[in-house]
């Protein structure tokens, strides 16, 4: 029988659909850039912020000093944040290898120690171009010259590059991998429609003179993350149609999975936690429609115990869901190197349902932990 309720959800599932159609086809639209000659002319600053990073930071060095951009034209700049490890002085055994120990001091209480991080490691550089990345990140060695030749040959202000975890030991790790990619999906996908929606901090360059005309991270220090996304986000607002993905698998850059869900859930919330201060309420609106469509799966697949008709309504739209997010995800997990993970979304997508709900409310609700700090 057909009721007012299951007209809205079947209104609620073709809007998540169309959303869906819209990600694979700005994915589509996304090209491989043509190779950029390797005159390169652009002074780079290779921007990290550091916290308790003592396992990681050494190899994350190792592979921006093994960079084949030209040396001359590289900068790189780590900012310690009050580490309580060996952190500083790691970093600071490179210093005869150019690499530049900044060690945030402040006796101020802040929300955003990594934003004020990032804020000073600017002032500080000589580059035009920035590029951040994070102290447990591996990347290739053609990875910075990827950036910038596409950087230089075209007319993009910022630009957002591919993030994947790797070396996972665990089902848990290679399910946040699919997970995590999806993601990495989106946010590329939207910069191939023209909108921008999310990045990742872990791989992200703009240009230094654009940081300061939208005012580098004023008005959005409030919040312990979005010195990606809502910086992206200022961008859009201000040069619309300037932003670009780098769709070339030199450009990837690796990091890890969290090992429990604990963490798991501390991360997604801190990610949460940047959407209701994006500036396209559009992308805002897109968000809600798309917690609403999984709140109501969660919905009818209880009432699916006790009504024949809701059974069928829930088969229908988790059969729809399951079919879309495939065809998105076979040619986003097949760019990455990992399209052997996308069965893993028979796994994925139930539980997947059940976290957007819970982290749509606790995202944006009490405070967090973050790298041993309790944020909001």
């Amino acid at each position: 029988m057909i009721t007012l309720y299951s007209i809205i959800c079947l209104l609620f599932t073709g809007l998540y659909l169309a959303i869906i159609a819209y990600l694979i086809k700005g994915w589509a639209a996304l090209k491989r850039p043509v190779a950029a000659s390797d005159n390169f002319k652009t002074k780079v600053t290779i921007l990290i912020a550091a916290r308790d990073e003592e396992k990681n930071i050494r190899a994350t060095i190792e592979d921006l000093l093994a960079q084949e951009y030209p040396k001359h034209l590289t900068e790189i700049i780590i900012v310690d944040d009050h580490s309580t490890d060996s952190t500083p002085g790691i970093i600071r055994s490179y210093a005869g290898m150019g690499v530049t120990l900044f060690q945030l001091q402040t006796d101020e209480i802040l929300n955003s120690y990594k934003k004020k991080a990032i804020a000073e490691a600017i002032t500080r550089s000589h580059g035009d171009l920035m590029v951040a990345t994070d102290a447990d990140c591996r990347m290739g060695p053609k990875w910075l010259s990827t950036i910038v030749g596409y950087f230089e040959s075209g007319d993009k202000l910022m630009i957002s590059s591919p993030v994947t975890y790797f070396q996972e030991k665990t089902l848990f790790e290679h399910m946040q991998t699919l997970e995590f990619s999806f993601l990495i999906g989106i946010g590329a996908s939207f910069i191939g429609n023209r909108r921008a929606s999310t990045c990742n901090g872990a791989n992200l360059a703009y240009r230094k003179d654009t940081f300061y005309e939208v005012g580098g991270f004023k008005g959005i220090d409030d919040l312990a993350s979005g010195d990606d996304e809502l910086l992206l986000q200022k961008v859009a607002e201000r040069f619309p149609g300037k932003i670009g993905f780098l769709k070339h698998r030199d450009a990837i850059v690796y990091t890890h999975a969290k090992h429990n869900l604990k963490s798991f859930i501390q991360q997604r919330r801190r990610w949460a936690s940047k959407s209701t201060k994006y500036k396209d309420k559009k992308i805002i609106a897109l968000a809600v429609c798309f917690w609403v469509f999984n709140a109501m799966l969660v919905a009818n697949g209880a009432l699916s115990f006790f009504s024949r008709d809701m059974l069928n309504l829930f088969l229908v739209q988790i059969g729809l869901k399951y079919l879309f997010e495939i065809v998105f995800l076979i040619p986003v997990m097949t760019f990455l190197k990992r399209p052997g993970l996308v069965w893993l979304i028979s796994i994925v997508a139930p539980l997947h349902i059940l976290y957007v709900v819970y982290i749509g409310i606790r995202g944006n609700t009490g405070k967090y932990a973050w790298k041993g700090r309790m944020v909001k």
